[in-house]
């Protein structure tokens, strides 16, 4: 998938894949390929930063663990993450409408208020 097509949707996507448990960085990255089924092959250098401005704005907590036998970083969700998740996918739904209602008039896709 193209890059540039993620852009403006990392957020989301991160916040997703962490909803359900705490991940390290590279179970997020493989947990975006298993749901995309295997379209989505994001850079550690995309995930990372991402992940950091994440927590930064406290919709992320981290905490370092062992994995495996390693020591690696394992992030997940705050209430404030949950929140904002939620708010993604409102403005994803709204989004997606608004863009088939012009890009598929005729389609079998809800009208928004019309």
């Amino acid at each position: 998938m193209n890059a540039d097509t993620l852009r403006g949707h990392m957020d989301a996507l991160l916040l997703s894949v962490l909803e359900e448990e705490p991940l390290h960085g590279y179970a997020i990255i493989e947990a975006l390929q298993a749901r995309s089924g295997g379209s989505l092959n994001v850079p550690t250098g995309t995930v990372y930063p991402a992940l950091r401005r994440l927590e930064q704005a406290g919709y992320l907590a981290s905490e370092w663990a062992t994995v495996s036998g390693r020591r690696r970083r394992t992030y997940r969700l705050t209430s404030s993450g949950h929140r904002a998740l939620a708010g993604e996918r409102a403005a994803w739904r709204e989004f997606t409408g608004v863009i088939g209602g012009v890009l598929d008039p005729g389609g079998s896709g809800e009208r928004l208020g019309r």
